[in-house]
């Protein structure tokens, strides 16, 4: 088991404590010698700090984003009973400016909803295969879903729970995916980056106060040479790059539920 921060620090003094009385006892013999200087610490430095400190945000980003799931009905509060499908048509519904009419930006995504009869990640069914794992700390399953935004090449991840009876969307995110992974409990989307060699992350993770997935943590990070194979992740995949029909076929639980 890892030590903890009082931990570590208390053997660092232990060893110290012997290394101190070896040095004593053998005399000059094997004792202690300088290491040479040592570079000075340098702290944060405030800039600018007769600015007053804003108050407010400059942007509304929405950062607590969370929204009931109009006409969808849970049975017996198992999200598990409730179809993906169903849920991506309610979002359908409630935005028909962006799939209804040959000039909306999403419209193909709309007529692929036809082949869904299947299920999700079946045939042409735009709905991906659907990832259940508690993410609010519950003890319930919350349900991890995606789709294309047809015909760009963004993907929609959404991240759905139960609160008294409703289904619930407690995180909603739109862009071109590189992978999307569950991390514990958060879930991070890895997007590709106009910078050769690097790569965005975002990180989800739920707030209990807020009720909803937070974004706790954007990065742009180095990946490294392309033709280097990437490390296998100990997390799921749920959307692997070029992905649009879903993973491999097989239980729909990040959980192995």
């Amino acid at each position: 088991m890892p030590l903890s921060r009082p931990g570590q620090a208390a053997r660092r003094l232990a060893v110290v404590a012997l290394l101190l009385a070896a040095a004593v006892g053998c005399g000059d013999a094997g004792g202690l010698e300088g290491a040479g200087s040592t570079p000075t610490a340098e702290g944060p430095a405030r800039l600018w700090p007769e600015l007053t400190p804003a108050s407010s945000p400059a942007f509304e980003i929405g950062e607590v984003n969370t929204e009931v799931v109009k006409g969808v009905k849970v049975p017996g509060d198992d999200i598990r009973r409730v179809d993906p499908v169903e849920i991506v048509r309610a979002e359908i519904a409630g935005s028909p400016g962006d799939y209804d009419g040959d000039k909306a930006p999403y419209r193909d995504t709309k007529r692929r909803m036809a082949d869904c009869a299947k299920g999700p990640g079946q045939g042409k069914c735009p709905v991906l295969r659907p990832y259940y794992r508690d993410l609010t700390g519950d003890g319930r399953d919350d349900l991890t879903l995606g789709f294309p935004l047809l015909p760009g090449k963004m993907t929609a991840v959404r991240v759905y729970t139960v609160e008294k009876h409703r289904l619930v969307q407690v995180m909603s995110w739109e862009d071109a995916l590189s992978g999307v992974e569950l991390a514990g409990r958060s879930l991070v989307i890895r997007s590709p980056s106009e910078v050769a060699g690097y790569e965005y992350r975002l990180q989800w993770t739920w707030d209990r106060d807020q009720r909803a997935m937070l974004l706790t943590h954007d990065e742009m990070l180095r990946t490294g040479p392309r033709k280097h194979s990437r490390r296998p992740s100990a997390s799921p995949t749920l959307f692997p790059s070029g992905s649009t029909s879903g993973s491999p076929s097989g239980s729909p639980s990040a959980s192995g539920g």
